[in-house]
């Protein structure tokens, strides 16, 4: 059977970079049980309600909803269970500090497989405020706009 290669994108949290400022990114492998692995390579995965938190030197994500397998049987998995990830430990010490200092949150990005490899796309961000979030949607309008009219000039109307 021929190894997969390239990135196959799974699932991704697309209202994490409207709700955080996002200032580091991470990718981190996923401690997964077979039926996890095979619900994922059908496409099923959630990270709306996910969050990551360091406990004792190792790192968790929570509230990751893989629904359980079809075809599996009483082997199956627990949809929301909590999943280790698998970060080097000088990324796991830097991300404690920052954590705890200056009130960052670990927010779950995307989960892809990289060769094979079920991979999980980690974000350190901190909560916008409402008024910020108005802020970020009038500049990317404006700037849409700037570049639409870039075009018509560019075009000769």
């Amino acid at each position: 059977m021929p190894k997969d290669t390239g990135r196959k994108l799974v699932a991704q949290n697309r209202r994490a970079r409207h709700e955080y400022e996002i200032l580091d990114t991470y990718e981190a492998g996923l401690v997964l049980t077979g039926t996890e692995v095979k619900s994922l390579r059908a496409g099923r995965a959630s990270l709306v309600d996910g969050f990551a938190q360091i406990t004792d030197g190792e790192a968790w994500v929570h509230n990751l909803h893989i629904p359980e397998y079809t075809q599996g049987t009483w082997t199956n998995h627990a949809p929301r269970r909590k999943r280790k990830l698998l970060l080097h430990h000088a990324e796991i010490d830097k991300l404690v500090g920052k954590t705890q200092e200056s009130g960052l949150t670990l927010i779950p990005l995307s989960i892809y497989f990289v060769d094979g490899r079920a991979k999980l796309e980690l974000a350190l961000g901190r909560g916008r405020k409402a008024y910020d979030k108005r802020q970020v949607m009038a500049e990317r309008d404006a700037s849409r706009e700037m570049a639409r009219a870039i075009g018509r000039h560019l075009k000769g109307r």
